[in-house]
């Protein structure tokens, strides 16, 4: 028998441990890809999106740093000031809304130049205040992280098409503020271009909208003719600063923002996205400072509709001309159009309209009703009803409608219904928490000796928030004016005992 070789021994045995080391890399790298599918359906499981976004973002950021993954094919979407040209161009809805949305993402310590404009604007209170807007100058770009991807805009100047010579933008027309026309590039990886156009676009238009409705000055709109006319409305009345029942108060909140967040839902169930409120009560308890307060609170515009010199036909020319997210208020309704109860209309007397449901949170007390007014409008009850619930109702969305009266009872009960005004709000006397508001609002005091002395008055007494606020005018002395307003109530006592 021939002696082996040593060396095809040797070679065996090397050919073994590396078979073995083979097998233990393909094993190694199994479990390591089997603990990587097991950590990564647990993150998706335990870890919230912006943390998962934020974790792929940094893992883009560092792979780009070192220069991995090769360059990857890009997109670019082209945003213009107006699309077309000539008689036939439109406004570009999209580069106003990346303007503003821009210019709130922009950081000036980040951007080597950025262009600032300052226009004049009021706060909350009516007081001049200057609102400040950011944009990038042309040749400048800025990244904007959306959901862990990255999105570059860029500024770019047109030219006008004619030897690459720049023009200046007509009146009206969009600009960086100088004299010249830009437009935006937005660029993005191609992989994320179902993001871009089904996402990213409609969030840069969401947020935009909602910055728009922050920063805008209210109007107040009148009608005149088939027309309106707007002023600029600085009522200051909030929801903090109204004098009315705090329960009462938190339910209107809560029901007026969820009606602003259902658009979705409206469009659901098939119905008009609008609100009706009805406020009702003795005069001087602040049903005009709550609609001030709801305008505020939604930052919507006022359009104050006065019958008085509207006929019937005229309705369908107003309600399309109103814009969306509005509140339109017609007050004393009772006493300028044809909606009194039709039993109330007919006999002259009092006849309670309690057909309808009512959602109020209190309930007024029988207050004896004057001689009926005499009509000066030509508005039938049926066209005001087509008006604020008929098929013309659907002209804009996101519209509240407020009536306002005196006397409940003479109001028509097709007017009451739910559908048309929805919540029912008694606008009462002032209680002990009304004047607790209006005391810390005038002279910045939660507490006083003579607070428990004018509790017991507040609870036997009928005084309005008006009256109330009317003593509390009167002097800059806290001491005084509660002095004053605890002798102002034991002499309305006193004239009510008699009364009784």
């Amino acid at each position: 028998m021939a002696p082996m070789d040593p060396s095809s021994g040797s070679t065996v045995a090397y050919g073994g441990k590396a078979a073995d080391a083979y097998r233990k890399a393909l094993s190694t790298a199994a479990s390591a890809a089997a603990y990587a599918v097991l950590a990564r359906s647990m993150a998706r499981e335990l870890l919230p999106d912006e943390l998962r976004a934020a974790a792929r973002w940094g893992a883009s950021v560092f792979r780009a740093r070192l220069g991995w993954g090769g360059a990857k094919e890009r997109r670019t979407l082209v945003i213009r000031s107006q699309t077309g040209g000539g008689s036939g161009s439109e406004e570009n809805l999209l580069f106003d809304a990346a303007r503003t949305y821009l210019s709130s993402r922009l950081d000036p310590r980040d951007m080597r130049r950025l262009g600032l404009t300052l226009c004049k604007s009021r706060d909350d209170t009516g007081r001049r205040s200057w609102r400040k807007r950011l944009f990038m100058e042309p040749d400048d770009s800025t990244t904007d992280v959306f959901d862990g991807v990255q999105f570059t805009w860029t500024s770019v100047e047109k030219s006008n098409g004619s030897g690459g010579e720049k023009k200046k933008p007509n009146a009206g027309e969009s600009g960086t503020g100088g004299d010249r026309e830009f437009m935006l590039m937005l660029s993005f990886d191609a992989e994320h271009t179902d993001m871009a156009m089904e996402r990213y676009v409609p969030f840069v238009m969401t947020a935009a909208e909602e910055t728009e409705l922050r920063e805008r000055s209210l109007k107040i709109c009148l009608n005149e003719g088939r027309s309106w006319f707007g002023l600029k409305h600085h009522h200051p009345a909030t929801f903090d600063t109204l004098a009315m029942d705090p329960t009462l108060k938190q339910s209107i909140v809560a029901d007026l923002d969820l009606f602003a967040n259902r658009r979705d839902h409206y469009r659901r169930i098939g119905k008009a996205w609008k609100r009706g409120y009805l406020l009702y009560g003795p005069p001087g308890t602040g049903k005009s400072s709550l609609v001030a307060a709801m305008a505020n609170h939604l930052r919507y515009n006022i359009y104050d509709l006065d019958l008085s010199h509207v006929e019937s036909t005229m309705l369908r020319w107003l309600l399309p001309n109103m814009h969306d997210r509005s509140i339109l208020v017609i007050e004393d309704i009772d006493c300028c159009c044809d909606a009194m109860s039709r039993a109330v209309d007919g006999k002259g007397s009092k006849t309670p309209a309690g057909t309808g449901e009512d959602n109020s949170t209190d309930s007024s007390e029988s207050l004896a009703l004057p001689p009926l007014p005499k009509r000066n409008t030509e508005v039938t009850l049926s066209a005001l009803l087509n008006f604020i619930d008929g098929l013309w109702s659907t002209s804009c969305e996101e519209r509240i409608i407020v009536f306002t009266t005196n006397y409940k009872e003479r109001l028509d009960p097709a007017l009451l219904r739910p559908g048309r005004m929805d919540m029912h709000i008694y606008m009462g006397f002032c209680c002990w928490e009304a004047f607790k508001t209006l005391a810390r609002n005038y002279f910045v005091v939660d507490d006083h000796p003579l607070f428990p002395e004018i509790q017991d008055l507040l609870a036997v007494v009928q005084v309005t928030p008006a009256e109330v606020s009317e003593m509390l005018l009167r002097t800059s002395d806290p001491d005084v004016a509660l002095q004053g307003l605890t002798e102002f109530l034991k002499d309305k006592k006193q004239r009510q005992t008699k009364k009784a």
